[in-house]
C-alpha cells in the first residue's frame, strides 16, 4: 500500500491495488478521514474511490478517481500499466469523484476511446474541454475486449446521476456499479468480509443517496436480472461485494420496494453538474423520504417534456432547483411543469448557487397564482454549502413531507380509540429534552420515550421518530445530552421545544445553555443532565431505537422531582 499525507488538512490518503479476478485489477483510493460526503455529513469511516483495469486483448479502465489523489493515482496507474496500451475508458458516470482525473488519463493515453451513456459524453465535453474519441452506449450494448472479456452495459439513470451505467464482464462475472450498492466505508479490506462492520454504513448510504431514487433502483435491478450470474459487485465507494452479495442486494430491493409503496410522491427537479443543485436537491429528497413520502428525481438538463409532464401531474409535491438562465431547454421543461401543476399540490424552490441561476421569485409567483401551497421558504445559496446548509435542506424536505401527510396523521390519531389503544396510553414516561451538536449543526427534541437499558456499562434507550431533525445527529458514535425536566419547571421549555421551527432555525435562541464536556448544549434550567454517546440503533417502522452509554451526569437541583408525562391514548405523543 502506498501512502500520502495531505499536509493542508492532515488527512490520510492511501492507495490499495489488488487482483480481484482473472486479468482484473482494482485501484482503490482510500480517503481515511473524510467526514462529509454530499449530504452525509456524519461519516465515521471515511470513504474510497474505486477504479478498475480489465485486461483482455484490449484493455479497459473503468472509472478514475478524485482529483485530490491526482499524483498518487496516476503514479499507481502508470506503475501497473503502460497508459498508451489503454484502449477504452469506461465512464460509469461523470460525477467528479469518479471522473475527476479523466482529462489527466487522456493526456497520458490520447489513443483511448471514452465509453459512456449519451448524457455522460455530453457532460464530459463540458468537463474536459478537448476533443476525444467516444462510443455512446445504451442498455444491452456490448464491447468485446477479447480473451472472453465481453462487457455488457446496463442503463441505470439516477443512481445517482442521470448518466449512470453499470458494466458487466461475462468472463469474471463482475458487475461494476459505481455509486449503486456502495457505501462510504474505508478499510484495508477489499471485500465485504464482515457484514456487521459495514451494514450500518451501507444502510445510511442507501437512505441518503439511493432511497430518493427507489424506483430507479428497482428498474436497474430488473435489468441486472437479464445478465448472467453475478459473483462480485465492484462498487465505486467502499468494499466490493462478494461474501454477502445476495444479502446486501436483497436489502436494496426490499428497501426500494418499501419506498415505492408510499401513497404519496414528490417530484424533485434538479440540474446536474451546476452549482450545488444535485447535492442540495438530494438533501431535500432525503428529508422528504424520512416522512414516508416517496421521491422521484429528474434532471432538468436531460429531461424529456413528456416525462416531466407525467411526473409533475402525478406528484403531490414539486421541488425545483433553478437551472442556469442560459439553458433554454431546461426553462422550457419548467414551463411544462407549470402547465401540469394543480392547486392540490405543494411546492418548494431552491437557487443552487451556480452564479447564473434562473430566479425563483417569478417562478414562486406563478406557482402561487396556480393555487399551490408553498411548503418552505425559497432556499437561496450564495456561497459554498456547509453542514448547516445541508441540514436546512433536509429539514425543508421534512417540512414538505409532513405537510403532505398531515391529514393521514390526524386520521390515524382519530381512528385508533380502542381499549388496547387506551391501555397502551397508560404507559407513562418522563419529559426530557435531547440536545445534540456536531460541528456547526445543532438540534434538540422533546422526548418522553426514554428508559434506562443497562447497568454495565450505564446505558439508556431513546425512541426517535424518523422525521425528527435531530435523528441525523444520533448515529453510532454521535454524542448528545439528555436533559431531565423538573416537575415544577418544565412548561416553558416544553412549549419552546414543541413549537414548529423553520428549516435551519436555531433551536436554542433565547434559551439558557452551557456546554457539556462532549460539546453539546446543557439546558441550564434542567433538573439533571446526562452526557451520552450512541452505541447502536435499531430501525422500526416509524422510529429508531437508539442505545447510548452514559459518560457523565449531574443533578443540579437535588430537591426537585422529574416531570412525568401521562397520555390518554397510545397512538400519538
Amino acid at each position: 500500500m502506498v501512502a500520502l499525507t495531505d499536509r493542508v488538512q492532515q488527512r490520510r490518503l492511501t492507495i490499495e491495488k489488488s487482483e480481484i479476478a482473472s486479468e482484473t485489477t482494482a485501484i482503490r483510493s482510500l480517503d481515511w478521514d473524510r467526514d462529509r460526503f454530499d449530504i452525509e455529513f456524519g461519516l465515521k469511516n471515511g470513504t474510497t474511490y474505486n477504479s478498475f483495469i480489465i485486461r483482455g486483448e484490449k484493455i479497459a479502465l473503468v472509472d478514475t478517481s478524485h482529483e485530490k489523489f491526482r499524483q498518487l493515482y496516476l503514479d499507481t496507474l502508470t506503475g501497473e500499466i503502460d497508459p498508451t496500451t489503454i484502449d477504452y475508458i469506461v465512464i460509469s458516470h461523470t460525477e467528479p469523484d469518479h471522473s475527476g482525473l479523466v482529462k489527466d488519463v487522456l493526456n497520458l493515453a490520447p489513443q483511448a476511446t471514452i465509453v459512456g451513456a449519451k448524457v455522460a459524453i455530453q457532460f464530459l465535453e463540458n468537463l474536459i474541454h478537448q476533443p476525444f474519441k467516444n462510443i455512446q452506449v445504451k442498455n444491452g450494448d456490448k464491447l468485446d475486449l477479447g480473451n472472453g472479456h465481453i462487457l455488457e452495459f446496463v442503463s441505470a439513470p439516477n443512481l445517482h446521476w442521470p448518466d449512470t451505467i453499470f458494466t458487466y464482464d461475462s468472463k469474471t462475472q463482475i458487475l461494476f456499479t459505481c455509486d449503486a450498492f456502495g457505501m462510504h466505508y474505508c478499510s484495508d479490506k477489499t471485500f465485504d468480509e464482515n457484514l456487521s462492520d459495514i451494514e450500518a454504513d451501507y444502510h445510511f448510504y442507501y437512505e441518503c443517496l439511493m432511497g430518493p431514487n427507489a424506483r430507479s433502483v428497482l428498474g436497474a435491478m430488473k435489468r441486472m436480472a437479464d445478465l448472467g450470474e453475478i459473483t462480485t459487485i465492484a462498487t465505486g465507494h467502499g468494499p466490493l461485494l462478494r461474501h454477502n452479495l445476495l444479502e446486501l442486494t436483497g436489502r436494496y430491493k426490499k428497501w426500494s420496494q418499501e419506498q415505492t409503496k408510499a401513497e404519496t410522491t414528490v417530484a424533485v427537479f434538479y440540474y446536474s453538474d451546476y452549482g450545488y443543485s444535485d447535492r442540495l436537491s438530494q438533501a431535500i429528497a432525503h428529508g422528504i423520504t424520512k416522512t414516508g413520502v416517496a421521491v422521484e428525481m429528474m434532471d432538468l438538463k436531460a429531461a424529456e417534456p413528456q416525462e416531466a409532464r407525467e411526473l409533475a401531474q402525478n406528484a403531490a409535491g414539486i421541488v425545483i432547483a433553478a437551472p442556469p438562465v442560459s439553458d433554454t431547454n431546461a426553462e422550457a421543461i419548467i414551463g411544462t411543469i407549470l402547465a401540469s401543476a394543480n392547486n392540490k399540490q405543494t411546492f418548494g424552490l431552491l437557487e443552487s448557487g451556480g452564479g447564473d441561476d434562473l430566479s425563483v421569485y417569478p417562478l414562486r409567483n406563478k406557482f402561487k397564482e396556480l393555487g399551490l401551497k408553498e411548503a418552505f421558504p425559497a432556499i437561496l445559496i450564495k456561497e459554498t454549502p456547509h453542514n448547516p446548509t445541508y441540514q436546512l435542506c433536509d429539514e425543508a424536505g421534512t417540512d414538505l413531507g409532513q405537510w403532505l401527510t398531515r391529514d393521514k396523521a390526524v386520521k390515524q390519531m382519530k381512528s385508533l380509540d380502542s381499549d388496547l389503544d387506551k391501555a397502551l396510553g397508560r404507559l407513562s414516561g418522563g419529559l426530557y429534552i435531547i440536545t445534540a451538536q456536531k460541528g456547526e449543526v445543532n438540534s434538540a427534541m422533546l422526548a418522553s420515550w426514554v428508559a434506562q437499558a443497562s447497568f454495565q456499562p450505564m446505558g439508556l434507550s431513546i425512541a426517535v421518530a424518523k422525521d425528527r431533525a435531530i435523528e441525523a445527529l444520533m448515529h453510532v458514535g454521535d454524542k448528545f445530552v439528555l436533559n431531565v425536566l423538573a416537575e415544577d419547571n418544565y412548561q416553558a421549555l416544553m412549549k419552546h421545544f414543541l413549537k414548529r421551527f423553520a428549516p435551519g432555525a436555531d433551536r436554542f435562541a433565547g434559551i439558557k445553555t452551557q456546554p457539556a464536556n462532549n460539546g453539546c448544549p446543557i439546558l441550564t434550567d434542567a433538573v439533571a443532565y446526562l452526557e451520552c454517546e450512541v452505541q447502536s440503533r435499531m430501525e422500526l417502522s416509524d422510529h429508531h431505537i437508539v442505545y447510548a452509554t452514559v459518560d457523565t451526569g449531574r443533578v443540579s437541583n437535588p430537591d426537585a422531582l422529574p416531570a412525568v408525562h401521562h397520555r390518554k391514548v397510545g397512538n400519538h405523543y
